[in-house]
């Protein structure tokens, strides 16, 4: 059998965009390919598969636990209904109850972003009520403290170069909030790179994405406290089951997780080395100023930043940049300002060539 782009009448798609879901997010490796195939032809009982890739990951990461999800935003719906929950069986088959009332999830006012869905709408389908603290331009602990009553089931922190950055607290410093009046912190850290750092920062649960920074299928990982871990596997009989994840992926996902504890990503270094001559090449291109810049929140990623002047606004090259096969997709958010950015990590030389023949045709 053939699998191709014209079998299902696809256009072949650049992705100078970064891993993000509405492309696919990212390529997998021949390592995982092989882990997919070899749960793809075996049976398990899946219960079991479930606590003991945990516990394999658990070692690799030097947690208590962890769980193989669907996605990181079932990580997060998930999470809230396990803290709200406790690991009630009722719960899970009433999770949405009367019976319950403790289900205040704080957050921070400049988190409580859209990311491809707002973040609130997965705390709500966790049956949480998202509390936001603080200011769209600021978050102190003493904000957090503010919104703390007794219906709080847990503090709950983005990071992600979609949230304010600026005067926000540090995951520490809701970490220590949330050890003082004995609540659970969850950092939801879908595309950051580091797996180490948030529960060493304090974070009691920490959810990440399985095909971003992980380069794994489309899985999701909570990583943290064990009883908090097997409240979350409780969530199988409830809303978990409308999100659960086959076994080829729940073992294709370890063996990224391995492979990326492993080996890393690729290094600031590196990207800034295969940028220079994609930066050169478009500095030649007509009304087209190019530089390098790092990303916003202060992550090692490193893009090709250019700036669009002539007739044409940035958003109108975007939009021819998409129309022809291969689409090429780019990064948006600074357009109004004439700015268009290509994240590197997925695109290769002769993709950079690729983009660099039609930018030159397009600002023609």
């Amino acid at each position: 059998m053939t699998i191709s782009y014209e079998k299902f009448n696809l256009k072949e798609v650049i992705n100078a965009s970064g891993r993000m879901t509405i492309l696919g997010v990212s390529k997998v490796s021949e390592n995982v390919l092989a882990a997919q195939k070899f749960g793809g032809e075996h049976f398990f009982e899946m219960s079991e598969l479930s606590i003991q890739t945990g516990a394999y990951l658990a070692k690799l990461l030097n947690v208590e636990d962890a769980q193989v999800v669907s996605s990181a935003s079932a990580g997060i719906a998930q999470s809230v209904a396990a803290l709200i929950g406790e690991g009630s069986v009722y719960h899970a088959y009433h999770p949405y109850t009367d019976k319950i009332t403790k289900r205040e999830i704080i957050l921070p006012k400049g988190h409580n972003v859209d990311y491809g869905t707002p973040v609130e709408v997965m705390v709500e389908q966790g049956g949480g009520q998202v509390v936001e603290a603080g200011y769209a331009n600021m978050c102190s602990p003493e904000h957090i403290e503010m919104m703390i009553t007794n219906q709080t089931a847990a503090i709950l922190y983005i990071k992600s170069h979609h949230t304010v950055q600026k005067s926000m607290l540090s995951v520490e410093e809701a970490a220590a909030v949330a050890k003082k009046y004995n609540l659970p912190l969850v950092v939801d850290a879908a595309a950051e790179e580091d797996l180490f750092k948030y529960i060493e920062a304090g974070a009691d649960l920490v959810i990440y994405s399985g095909a971003k920074a992980i380069e794994g299928p489309s899985a999701g990982l909570v990583i943290g406290k064990k009883t908090y871990i097997e409240w979350i596997r409780l969530q199988g009989k409830g809303i978990g089951r409308a999100m659960k994840i086959g076994k080829d992926n729940i073992l294709g996902f370890t063996q990224a997780v391995e492979d990326y504890v492993k080996n890393g990503s690729e290094s600031g270094d590196s990207m800034n080395e295969r940028l220079a001559p994609f930066i050169a090449d478009l500095n030649q291109i007509k009304n087209i100023e190019a530089k390098v810049v790092q990303d916003g929140a202060g992550r090692e990623i490193y893009r090709a930043s250019i700036k669009v002047n002539g007739l044409k606004s940035a958003k109108e090259v975007i939009k021819e940049l998409k129309a022809e096969s291969p689409a090429i997709y780019t990064r948006e958010y600074q357009a109004n300002n004439g700015i268009i950015e290509f994240d590197i990590r997925s695109v290769n030389e002769a993709e950079m060539n690729k983009i660099v023949a039609r930018l030159t045709a397009i600002m023609k």
